[in-house]
């Protein structure tokens, strides 16, 4: 444990002016059409298959986003197509590629889908005229303000051609009908932190890391320092000065934070 924590940086002590408390994240941008983002991982490469692609710059500052809770199906028929929606929650692309796996039919005309991971999205329009199906998925899942989801809109062909427009309508109708039937949830993004607290002050740390619900709290006694040891734990973002304050009140002598 010395040896990883010798690879932490110090975050701050309390007694000292502190002004940022939010993590710096690195970000990466590639030239080969990749965009790696850390927080959740989301790798978008180029593929062969038919489909729009657009990724954003994306987001690294720690935050909220709304998503839903469970998978979703809403059915229509419009004028005897079957349109089946069906919407779930993923993280990254790997998520988004197995859950198109587990719920598309083969036996259907086209499975079209879209997703959305932070500012990175992907769409496809599997054999629909271009735009007339993945792009309306997509709007709908912007319009509804839900984020890291995917939405697979299975079409079984009635015999009656809908035209471009009506394409649009059918495919964002029922994407947007699926989503606004998803119950959701808000998802609170987490800061990874450290401190190393001396042996008679634990009792105070970790009822105040309980009182503010941390996750993942681990310790470590190994730390090459005499009656000191290493708490590290995840606090949402929104509330890591409001911890620090409350253990600066409550701990009579100095206690170092670090970033993880």
């Amino acid at each position: 444990m010395q040896a990883a924590i010798s690879l932490l940086k110090p975050y701050h002590r309390l007694r000292l002016n502190h002004h940022d408390h939010h993590l710096h994240r690195r970000r990466r941008h590639h030239h080969d059409h990749r965009h790696i983002l850390y927080g959740p991982l989301l790798l978008i490469a180029r593929s062969n298959r038919p489909m729009t692609t657009t990724g954003g710059g994306g987001s690294n500052k720690p935050g909220a986003f709304t998503t839903i809770k469970e998978r979703v199906t809403f059915e229509r028929e419009i004028k005897k197509s079957k349109f089946i929606a069906i919407s779930g929650p993923i993280s990254d692309e790997r998520s988004a590629h197995s859950f198109l796996s587990e719920v598309r039919d083969p036996r259907a005309t086209h499975n079209c889908w879209a997703y959305k991971v932070g500012d990175q999205y992907r769409s496809n329009d599997d054999g629909e005229p271009s735009g007339t199906a993945g792009k309306p998925i997509h709007s709908a899942i912007v319009s509804s303000g839900i984020d890291r989801v995917m939405v697979v809109v299975i079409r079984h062909f009635g015999g009656i051609k809908l035209g471009t427009g009506g394409l649009v309508r059918a495919y964002g109708g029922v994407a947007a009908e699926c989503l606004k039937n998803a119950p959701t949830v808000l998802v609170k993004s987490k800061v990874p932190m450290g401190l190393e607290v001396p042996f008679d002050l634990l009792g105070v740390v970790y009822h105040q890391l309980q009182s503010f619900q941390v996750e993942d709290i681990k310790q470590d006694y190994e730390t090459g320092k005499d009656n000191i040891t290493m708490v590290t734990f995840k606090v949402d973002f929104d509330r890591v000065e409001s911890l620090e304050d409350a253990v600066k009140a409550n701990c009579s002598r100095e206690i170092v934070f670090y970033k993880c």
